[in-house]
């Protein structure tokens, strides 16, 4: 019987899951673990690198990314459920020095 393959989604608003496998391809079905413990099978859109995250639903553009229960980012384009989620679709909130300065001054995100 072949091993389960595990994404962990910590909190119930998170709307990413984080891999905990390697070898994940286009076609993987993996289990998604929620708070609950419930495991929901996902089948994975991407090849995903141990780690890194998976969308557990459709995200809109512009809507941000939830992990861990913390925002860590804004889609950047429209991701499907099963989707690699990376620099490649979001734009990071962590570290951002610049955002920060910006609420401050009063200027607007563009």
């Amino acid at each position: 019987m072949a091993e389960q393959l595990v994404a962990l989604q910590v909190k119930d608003a998170d709307n990413v899951a984080t891999i905990f496998a390697d070898d994940v391809i286009p076609g993987t079905v993996i289990a998604i673990l929620d708070p609950s413990g419930t495991q929901t099978p996902l089948t994975v859109r991407d090849a995903i690198p141990y780690g890194h995250k998976v969308a557990v639903r459709p995200i809109a553009v512009g809507e941000l990314i939830i992990k861990y229960g913390e925002e860590i980012g804004v889609a950047t384009h429209d991701i499907a459920a099963g989707a690699y989620v990376h620099v490649h679709n979001l734009d990071s909130m962590r570290g951002r020095g610049d955002l920060e300065r910006m609420t401050q001054e009063g200027v607007q995100d563009a």
